[in-house]
This record gives C-alpha cells, sequence and structure tokens, in this order.
C-alpha cells in the first residue's frame, strides 16, 4: 500500500466528472488499499480517487472512533437522502488550511458496488453521512466549496494559497 500524493484544487480533475468502474477488479483493490492508507495518513474520514488524480467513480470512508472499518464504494449513487439536516466543518486535503461549515442531509441510502463486487445498499447517519456525501460530490466534480457563496469560496481558496506560500 502507498501513501498517494493530491492534486492541488486548481487541477482540473478535481472539477471533471469521474468514470464509472465496470467491474472491481484487483486493480480497482489496490487502489482502494491506496486510498485507505492516504485517507489515515491525511487523517480524514473519507477519500474520493479523483483527489489523487483517480478519474474513476472510487471513495473509502472510515468514521469510526477506531479506524479499521472503512467502507468501500465503487460508482456509488444516494437512492434516498433524510430531510433533516446536519451541520459540519469541511476541509478537504486538495485546499489545505481551510474549511466550512457545510449543512447537508442527516441521513442517506447509498447503493454502491462492495469489495466483492457485489451491489450493496447501505445507510449512512451523521459524521459517515456527510463524508460519503462529500466524497460523491468529488466523484461528480464537485467540492464542498460548491455549496458555499462564490464569496465565501473566493476568500476560502486565496486564504489556501496564502497559506501554502508560506
Amino acid at each position: 500500500m502507498t501513501v498517494r500524493p493530491y492534486v492541488p484544487f486548481e487541477d482540473r480533475r478535481l472539477h471533471t466528472p469521474a468514470e464509472p468502474v465496470t467491474a472491481v477488479t484487483e486493480t480497482v483493490r489496490m487502489i482502494w488499499d491506496d486510498m485507505i492508507e492516504t485517507m489515515d495518513a491525511m487523517p480524514g474520514v473519507g477519500l474520493a480517487a479523483p483527489q489523487i488524480g483517480i478519474m474513476l467513480r472510487l471513495a473509502v470512508v472510515d468514521a469510526s472512533d477506531k479506524r479499521g472499518q472503512a467502507v468501500r464504494m465503487a460508482n456509488p449513487e444516494i437512492l434516498h437522502a433524510s430531510g433533516q439536516m446536519r451541520s459540519h466543518d469541511e476541509a478537504s486535503p486538495n485546499l489545505p488550511g481551510v474549511s466550512a461549515l457545510i449543512e447537508r442531509p442527516r441521513a442517506v441510502t447509498v447503493r454502491f458496488l462492495n469489495d466483492r463486487g457485489e451491489t450493496e445498499e447501505r445507510d449512512f447517519v451523521g459524521l459517515w453521512a456527510t463524508s460519503v456525501q462529500h466524497q460523491i460530490d468529488h466523484l461528480n466534480g464537485r467540492t464542498y466549496l460548491d455549496h458555499l457563496s462564490p464569496l465565501r469560496r473566493k476568500m476560502l481558496i486565496a486564504k489556501s494559497k496564502k497559506l501554502m506560500r508560506r
């Protein structure tokens, strides 16, 4: 397993929808392993393949108190979202040093291909749900900044760039 580098926020791949996974292969499993290693090194609670420059609809999420509970997802799609909302301070290693309070549904039901290549439907609640939605945004070429006003987005990008120059 390898910790992979993150692509910078300006990279087109972060703003482009990822390609569907046609089958869960050994290569896909190896990418997931690297993604988990990279996520744990962050440390974070989720990672989407485009964040490390791989343009496939792959994501991993682990919002457990103790690590080692990562859910591996290919082609995740939200089937249902709760009407109750939850706010969480979200960030991304692709835009270091900044974060923003984002409101998302508190619970979601997601369908995806699991690590055995089987279609699975699973309910996610709380931080798990927030992370899954954040990763699906990445797979759709969006970031958490796309949930903000243009002015707030511009301010956070400028702040991150300033911090990275130091």
